[in-house]
């Protein structure tokens, strides 16, 4: 008895290890979905659900591989990222959206499309790769042992790079002001200016000041990054080291600040000009 509970504990022991293995399958195809553009085709069309067929004529493709795509929305579908209805009488299957497959669509102002390129570029893959390699040297970053240069760094010298993070930063940004913005109503009315460091291109106090015109912001971030920054209205973009110096203002705003000393640095003005 014993022997068969050891045997079944091993057999689900290795479903597990192959369920592990292959647990990157999920991201990889999640990201297929955003660079073929499958929410938005089936979005496109009413939002009904459409046919494989049909999905196949807008992917941009002259001779999609329609296996290959049945097996792709297949997975898909088993993630509930998509719906599939197969017609009684023998018809086509029909794809739809759920409320998981609305977060691909690109433009949108709740879209994590960007993030999910991003997160799944082969560069930003890369790290991930040099986990033991970490283990055994220590020193840097796993990002610096796949590439030789931090983020940063990497971000300033490759214009490529640098665009797609800021595209992935800016569409959380976008969620997060949104939250901000419902649950955070007045406490934006007795600030006068405001400083959003590491506020990358300005989509975060971009949103604010739109709610709020009378504050007077600044966003402030590395050079590169600003350099891709867009006009905004109300908004001035400054570029610098928030370990150097960073603009005076009222109130300092920080996104995602894990740093508690540094953070408390700052909002002490210890930093600032």
């Amino acid at each position: 008895m014993e022997t068969e509970k050891t045997s079944e504990e091993l057999v689900r022991g290795q479903a597990e290890i192959w369920q592990h293995m292959f647990s990157f399958a999920d991201s990889m195809v999640l990201k297929c979905a955003v660079e073929l553009r499958i929410a938005d085709i089936i979005h496109s069309h009413d939002s009904a659900p459409i046919t494989l067929s049909q999905i196949a004529s807008c992917i941009g493709s002259p001779s999609p591989d329609i296996p290959y795509l049945t097996r792709i929305m297949r997975l898909l579908v088993r993630k509930n990222i998509f719906t599939v209805h197969h017609p009684s009488d023998g018809g086509e299957s029909l794809y739809g959206l759920t409320h998981v497959s609305k977060w691909l669509l690109h433009g949108s102002d709740l879209s994590l499309a960007p993030m999910i390129v991003m997160e799944n570029h082969p560069w930003t893959v890369a790290p991930w790769h040099c986990f033991s390699t970490c283990v055994k040297e220590g020193g840097t970053s796993a990002f610096e042992k796949a590439h030789g240069r931090n983020v940063w760094d990497f971000a300033s010298q490759n214009p490529e790079f640098n665009n797609m993070f800021n595209d992935g930063m800016a569409c959380t940004a976008r969620i997060i002001t949104r939250a901000i913005m419902t649950g955070y109503k007045g406490g934006f009315g007795c600030i006068e200016s405001l400083v959003d460091v590491g506020g990358g291109t300005g989509t975060v106090v971009a949103e604010i000041v739109k709610s709020h015109p009378h504050i007077k912001a600044t966003n402030f971030d590395l050079p590169h990054v600003i350099a891709t920054a867009p006009l905004i209205d109300g908004v001035c973009h400054v570029g610098g080291d928030m370990f150097k110096e960073i603009p005076s203002a009222d109130a300092v705003f920080m996104k995602g600040a894990t740093n508690k000393a540094v953070t408390k640095d700052l909002i002490a003005n210890k930093s600032t000009k």
